[in-house]
């Protein structure tokens, strides 16, 4: 959107919370609207995983930067600007905080017991939605019974009962592909006109990869481009004036291939499509930072292919807008002219951050009783560390909250292996920081003191509801895991200062430290892999020094690692990390080892053992942001050599990593 009618519309909302009642000024669009035109407003949310309360409950404390409770404080003045607005959810609500694993670990929902984040959806008076890949986390019959108490359909074209059709219109799905919402709609003379809108949803292909222990054999999933080409058409075939794509899908402008994960972009591209809601990369669209310069993306005007789309952030941090001015040319209502935007819950001044709306009450009230529960859970102490617990340094020096989940791994393989053929190899153990800055912003890291660890506590060490795998692979690659890991870091020049050090394309998740083995990583080198596991320089290897039990590591030397479904089922796209590789699928999830390790161990100590650092580049430094409690902490990184320089942007310290 222009960037006049968003913060203009900011402004008269937040006016209208201080008491400026009657406060409301329509979008121009409604205002300028002729007899034969009408003004028609989508809302956005996606990627909520279950934040309903503005609360952090691993850090135990209220949280201002999300909540569907804020974000819903923007929707009924929203539907005040507009006379026809329609309310839609594009995915990933069930799973992502530890109220989601106390209703799924826990409580169940026995009895016909709604879930937490769809009651609170159910105040809200959504009117249709689609699936996100971590709905599955929890399993096919949780997912089911979770979204029976919805009071709005659920949709998804690309998810079938395990085989495809010749035809995608014949796949036996488990959701309607589509749904058809018909509204009387207020045009600019006063008139009413019918108006029927098509809403079809898809989520990524790779959820039978991350999520293969619960969905082989049951599910199976199509192209998200493929099933659009096939279902579009059909739904305008019954009448649709418009079709609204909800994709829990991010944007990326490479050559489309078959099954992409992100295919937004390419999804816009469908004939029939007016609009595109997507979402799963937990960013902001429209909005510059992310998406410059990539063909077919205008981030300021906020299009893919021309078409308008919005991607409303995570947690509840945003509201996606997209204003149509529609017209009826005597057969059908057509898109003559749009606005797109995403409306904020907060804004920071310098460091602080500054809630731009109140919660909803009534929306606080539907999930209060499992809130409630939520925190005496995440407040039961399971054991005591000896050292503190944290992640500010994780992406550049060995990290104290890597190595107590690469312990836990290890402890609980070995265990798991010691009567199998594989109970001789040599136990390693990958393990990424999940929490480490970024997108999450300035707070977004582990912070857990040296004493009582309780559940909030391991669940902020370990944010998903993996279970732990095993794979046999040999030394050569070990060392290739380890190259794809290092791609996280920038090339730098020998004796240039200052030097940004992250690529910020790619995911904390995906950087493997792997425990067991020691080595330096040479930042002079180029990366040897993409953020996608392509093969980009072929002749570079920033991988040196590599050993194992003192020794440079046997190529040719065979070791079990100890993972994740998600990594050993190919998530993150590692060289030589493949499902045949796999000798251990365990019941237990990651969160629950660390749980019993703890319990095992009583006190644990998870001082890091500086198994991994960089090599020596005389003269060379560069700059890395962490969260400012960071800085009483850089004295103590013995791996690196650290300084502080004041602040960065958007709250975050800036530190040099002095080479």
């Amino acid at each position: 959107m222009s960037s006049v009618l968003a913060p203009l519309s900011r402004r008269r909302f937040v006016a209208g919370l201080a008491g400026a009642s009657g406060l409301v000024l329509l979008h121009p669009f409604a205002t300028r609207a002729a007899a034969n035109q009408a003004h028609l407003r989508i809302m956005e949310t996606t990627d909520i995983h279950v934040h309903v309360y503005p609360y952090d409950y691993y850090g135990d404390k209220p949280n201002d930067t999300l909540g569907l409770a804020r974000t819903a404080s923007i929707i009924d003045a929203i539907r005040a600007e507009a006379a026809n607005s329609i309310l839609l959810d594009n995915g990933d609500v069930l799973q992502g905080n530890p109220m989601g694993d106390y209703m799924a670990y826990r409580k169940g929902l026995e009895g016909g017991d709604v879930h937490p984040v769809i009651k609170a959806m159910n105040v809200l008076g959504y009117e249709g939605a689609t699936l996100g890949n971590h709905e599955f986390n929890y399993g096919l019959d949780y997912l089911m019974a979770a979204l029976a108490g919805a009071n709005f359909p659920y949709v998804c074209a690309n998810l079938t009962k395990g085989t495809l059709a010749a035809d995608p219109t014949k796949d036996p799905l488990f959701f309607k592909p589509y749904l058809i919402i018909e509204k009387t709609l207020a045009d600019g003379a006063g008139g009413v006109s019918p108006l029927k809108i098509g809403i079809i949803g898809f989520l990524p292909p790779q959820i039978m990869v991350w999520d293969a222990k619960t969905l082989e054999g049951k599910a199976q999933t199509r192209d998200i481009v493929e099933a659009a080409r096939a279902w579009v058409p059909v739904i305008k075939a019954e009448g649709a004036d418009l079709v609204i794509a909800l994709s829990h899908s991010g944007i990326d402008a490479a050559s489309p291939t078959e099954r992409m994960e992100n295919a937004s972009l390419h999804l816009a591209g469908v004939e029939g499509i007016d609009a595109v809601l997507t979402g799963h990369q937990h960013l902001v669209f429209p909005g510059p930072k992310s998406f410059d310069g990539l063909p077919g993306v205008d981030p300021v005007k906020g299009t893919l292919m021309g078409k308008p789309a919005v991607m409303a952030g995570f947690w509840g941090s945003h509201l996606g807008l997209i204003d149509l001015l529609l017209e009826h040319d005597g057969g059908r209502w057509r898109v003559v002219d749009f606005t797109t935007e995403v409306r904020p819950i907060y804004h920071r001044e310098g460091k602080a951050i500054v809630p731009d709306v109140a919660d909803r009450l009534d929306v606080l009230d539907a999930a209060r009783a499992d809130h409630e529960a939520t925190l005496a859970y995440v407040r039961t102490p399971v054991g005591k560390t000896a050292a503190p617990l944290h992640s500010y340094f994780a992406l550049v020096a060995d990290d104290p909250s890597i190595q107590i989940v690469a312990q836990a791994q290890s402890w609980y393989v070995r265990d798991m292996l010691k009567d199998t053929e594989w109970k001789d190899l040599p136990v390693l153990s990958a393990a990424a920081p999940f929490k480490a800055g970024g997108r999450g912003g300035a707070d977004y890291y582990t912070d857990v003191p040296a004493g009582d660890i309780a559940i909030k506590n391991v669940a902020d060490l370990y944010l998903y509801p993996n279970t732990v795998q095993a794979v046999a692979i040999t030394g050569a690659d070990v060392r290739e895991w380890l190259e794809m890991s290092a791609g996280i870091f920038n090339a730098l020049k020998p004796g240039e200062k200052d030097q940004p050090l992250i690529n910020p394309a790619f995911p904390s998740y995906n950087f493997d430290v792997i425990d067991g083995v020691t080595y330096q990583i040479d930042l002079a080198q180029p990366p040897r892999y993409d953020a996608d596991g392509k093969l980009i320089n072929p002749e570079a290897h920033r991988i040196v020094d590599l050993r194992f039990d003192g020794k440079p590591i046997d190529p040719a030397a065979k070791f079990a690692v100890a993972t994740n479904n998600y990594r050993a089922g190919g998530g993150g796209h590692f060289p030589g990390i493949t499902a045949d590789k796999v000798i251990l699928v365990a019941p237990d999830t990651n969160r629950d080892v660390i749980v019993r390790y703890i319990h095992d161990q009583g006190t644990i100590n998870p001082s890091a053992d500086g198994n991994w650092r960089f090599a020596p580049l005389p003269g060379t430094t560069a700059l890395f942001d962490t969260g400012p409690r960071a800085r009483p902490l850089i004295a103590s990184v013995k791996a690196a050599k650290l300084e502080d320089t004041g602040d960065g942007a958007d709250g975050f310290a800036r530190v040099r990593l002095v080479l």
